[in-house]
């Protein structure tokens, strides 16, 4: 069985540590325990990742060294937290599957993903990127530095940038092969480095970032995995989320969830970009014996067992 796990970017910072280098590596270490549980238990897993919280990190480096060294546009920072934070996820996967008295290799792939240079998103910036701010600070960097600024699902002020849809994935014929032959892959992170195709048919980087969880249900269904896994902070996906009357959803279905999609059930900064790549991966697969699941990092393996999380079936 194969799954694709996708892990966001704040899952590897710890709650209420520092972020930086040596609290990511901890965090790592934490996260990749339910990784090699999923392996001891006879899954072929490919691991994606979010870089929010780093790619920001980045961008406020390149505004502080300002005229001190060269700058990084946004694909680069992509790129360079792919790599970063392949490396760790794969060396500390690794260490735990030693411990365990298993060898094995994890490959680290830094993937550029196609987008469509006239994509509607390049005008409405909506992704989030980098630390949760105070509205004071975050409305100094929209005066002063041209950022776009939304409130992020009641945790504070972030910068959102352009988000657009991916289109496919260049080193996809790879990315297949890796995982045909039974090796443990990180790909994918971040979305992807965004890149157009020009009028010469040769890539360029864009100003962008890719929803992790969109490229991961194309990863998913490109690989023919058997489920979509979608890491998240909670164990279930919840209607009436916070009220009185809220439900755990445990076992549900494509329409059924189009339908609370379309009665505004799922906030558009946390849990909609997963509900709607459980759907796109399921609608590729177009396997009734495909499934999405979406649950927090802890309850992972249980929930690929059918005992907790959300599933989604067509």
């Amino acid at each position: 069985m194969k799954t694709v796990v996708a892990i966001g970017g704040n899952a590897l910072v710890s709650p209420r540590g520092t972020g930086d280098i040596h609290d990511q590596f901890a965090r790592s270490r934490e996260v990749v325990k339910s990784l090699a549980d999923l392996v001891e238990r006879g899954w072929q897993v490919t691991v994606t990742h979010g870089n929010g919280p780093q790619v920001g990190n980045i961008m406020r480096r390149v505004e502080i060294s300002s005229g001190e060294v060269y700058p990084i546009d946004l694909g680069l920072a992509v790129a360079d937290t792919q790599a970063g934070m392949g490396y760790m996820i794969a060396q500390t996967w690794m260490n735990e599957m030693h411990r365990r008295r298993h060898d094995r290799i994890v490959v680290a792939v830094v993937s550029c993903v196609v987008v469509d240079h006239n994509d509607p998103a390049f005008a409405r910036p909506t992704k989030p990127i980098g630390p949760f701010l105070s509205r004071e600070d975050a409305e100094r960097h929209r005066d002063r530095d041209g950022w776009t600024i939304i409130e992020d699902s009641g945790r504070g002020w972030r910068r959102v940038v352009p988000s657009p849809k991916p289109i496919r994935i260049i080193e996809m014929p790879v990315l297949k092969s890796l995982v045909e032959t039974g090796q443990l892959v990180v790909a994918g992170g971040g979305g992807g480095i965004p890149i157009i195709i020009d009028e010469k048919g040769e890539q360029q980087g864009v100003e962008a970032v890719i929803d992790k969880d969109l490229t991961s249900a194309m990863i998913a269904a490109e690989v023919g995995a058997d489920v979509l896994s979608l890491v998240t902070a909670v164990e279930h996906v919840y209607i009436n989320f916070g009220r009185s009357d809220q439900e755990a959803l445990r076992r549900v279905d494509v329409e059924t969830l189009k339908g609370h999609i379309a009665d505004r059930q799922f906030p558009e900064g946390s849990m909609l970009p997963k509900i709607r790549a459980a759907i796109d991966f399921l609608e590729r697969r177009g396997s009734k014996s495909a499934r999405a699941v979406i649950t927090s990092l802890t309850q992972l393996p249980a929930a690929l067992g059918g005992q907790t999380g959300t599933t989604i079936t067509l």
